[in-house]
């Protein structure tokens, strides 16, 4: 029985391991380069938007999360910011 390091026969004898070894190299490189670089600013359908915690908007759903606000105080002075600061609707239109 042949092994790999039996190459003085013409076997590919044991380098043939070492080349899986370089492509898997290659492909956690390029995968980790595409992570650096291009996929960063990408957001998937997973991923929620990120929200700036000090926009009058956050502030007003913090208040009412917490209680401090009724629903209707909520659903009132939300519809005055998305006036005032020009929330994007259905299909981008400001």
């Amino acid at each position: 029985m042949q092994t790999l390091a039996h190459f003085a026969d013409g076997g590919p004898g044991p380098w043939i391991l070492f080349f899986p070894l370089i492509w898997a190299a290659v492909v956690v490189g390029g995968i980790t380069l595409l992570r650096r670089t291009v996929w960063r600013g990408r957001r998937g359908p997973w991923r929620a938007p990120e929200a700036d915690d000090n926009s009058p908007i956050a502030v007003l759903g913090h208040r009412f999360a917490s209680g401090e606000i009724d629903e209707d105080e909520y659903w009132r002075r939300l519809s005055v910011l998305d006036e005032q600061f020009g929330r994007k609707g259905k299909g981008g239109a400001a």
